[in-house]
């Protein structure tokens, strides 16, 4: 163990599958496919068709909630193929300067002779999940702009009677509540899809770094919000620090590291949008930190870093890249600290593990033996964190003996 989103005369024309609708091929290929669903994913799926069909010739402001980017897609591609044909569906994307919900609604139907004679359709809006809610170092967040926007736009929505599902994530719905209230009232229906998959971080896991927020940002941080702040803002400050304060600021370590832990954490709790690319980004963090530690001769916090960065190789089969930082991590904590410290047992125990893992058994032992002793002497043989080490080194004779 290791530890550590009435025109009678108009004929509509047949579908032309123009930029903002389905191509005829995807739409071909879409339409044999079947969305696999859990039975609350499934009652929230059946009553957002119920809801798109039952007010046809009208406004219908309806909100999908999703945090997994390839779900939500997923979800959209399954309701416009089985509404089709009874309503044609429609794509918008919001604008990242201006996200105008009526404006990018209104720019589609300027281009759309179908819509214009208003016809059946549905309007799926995405692109808030990429607003960010930091302000960064300007007057109003995207998200404070989108609010706005969305708070005056009710009155101007009535001259467009189609479904609109406009998808947001649970971050934002939570702010659009308090902060787009009049928007609010008007929705015909909330429709929430669920995955373990997150794009946002709670208040807790930003303890350490409150101080790269200003007041205004932080004003509900204190509730224990898992959907507080998006993951992309984070990284979106780093980059903003780096721009303010300089590659050498000592903020950054924190900030790096910080990153590395969160990315980290959804890993291991199966939260990853894509794994692969979070993946590569903690390690990108970890090595920023480890980086900027050594420039700034921060042996201590350094040794963290370290052990952290080997714990993401060791865990993914990566060894060797592992095993000279759980080494140097050793080493920097022996001079630092002293031998009979417990953070040197945690090395002890972290290289032993490594050395486990790779059936480099004669290696292993003699450092579990070293992070026992020094654990039953420092808090004694029934301390948690004692027992720990003592039945890795069980699993460990264990497979030395019967030849595992």
């Amino acid at each position: 163990m290791y530890l550590l989103q009435p025109f009678p005369l108009y004929i509509p024309p047949e579908p032309s599958f123009k930029e903002g609708r389905l191509s005829e091929k995807d739409f071909a290929k879409n339409s044999q496919k079947v969305l696999e669903l859990d039975e609350e994913n499934q009652e929230a799926y059946d009553d957002l068709i119920v809801s798109i069909e039952a007010k046809e010739g009208a406004l219908n402001l309806l909100i999908a909630v999703c945090d997994d980017a390839d779900f939500r897609d997923r979800i959209i591609t399954q309701y416009e193929t089985e509404l089709q044909p009874q309503f044609r569906s429609y794509r918008v994307t919001l604008a990242r300067g201006e996200p105008s919900l009526k404006a990018a609604i209104n720019q589609l139907i300027q281009k759309e002779e179908y819509l214009r004679h208003h016809h059946p359709a549905v309007m799926t809006v995405t692109g808030a999940e990429q607003l960010y809610f930091l302000r960064l170092g300007e007057e109003r967040s995207e998200q404070e702009i989108f609010f706005g926007y969305l708070q005056w736009a009710r009155e101007g929505l009535r001259e467009f009677p189609y479904a609109i599902v406009l998808w947001v994530t649970k971050q934002i719905l939570v702010n659009l509540i308090k902060k787009a209230p009049d928007f609010w009232s008007w929705r015909n229906g909330v429709f929430r899809f669920v995955s373990k998959k997150t794009i946002t971080v709670s208040s807790r896991e930003l303890e350490s770094i409150r101080f790269a927020f200003n007041d205004a940002e932080l004003w509900n941080a204190n509730d224990d919000n898992p959907y507080f702040l998006p993951i992309e803002d984070l990284k979106e400050l780093i980059r903003h620090t780096q721009q303010q304060r300089g590659a050498k600021d000592s903020n950054l370590v924190t900030l790096y590291s910080r990153m590395g832990d969160i990315y980290r954490r959804r890993l291991d709790r199966g939260e990853a949008q894509d794994y692969k690319i979070e993946q590569a980004l903690a390690i990108e963090y970890y090595q920023k930190a480890v980086e900027l530690q050594k420039e700034l001769g921060l042996d201590k916090d350094l040794a963290s870093s370290l052990n952290n960065l080997a714990y993401l190789y060791n865990s993914h089969g990566k060894y060797s890249e592992a095993e000279p930082l759980l080494v140097e991590a050793l080493e920097l904590r022996k001079r630092l600290l002293g031998e009979d410290h417990p953070d040197v047992a945690t090395s002890l125990n972290n290289l032993a593990s490594l050395y486990k893992s790779q059936g480099l058994y004669s290696e292993a032992e003699p450092l579990y033996l070293q992070a026992l002793e020094i654990r039953e002497r420092g808090l004694g043989a029934n301390h948690p964190k004692t027992v720990s080490v003592r039945k890795n080194l069980e699993k460990l004779l264990r497979a030395m003996y019967s030849g595992e």
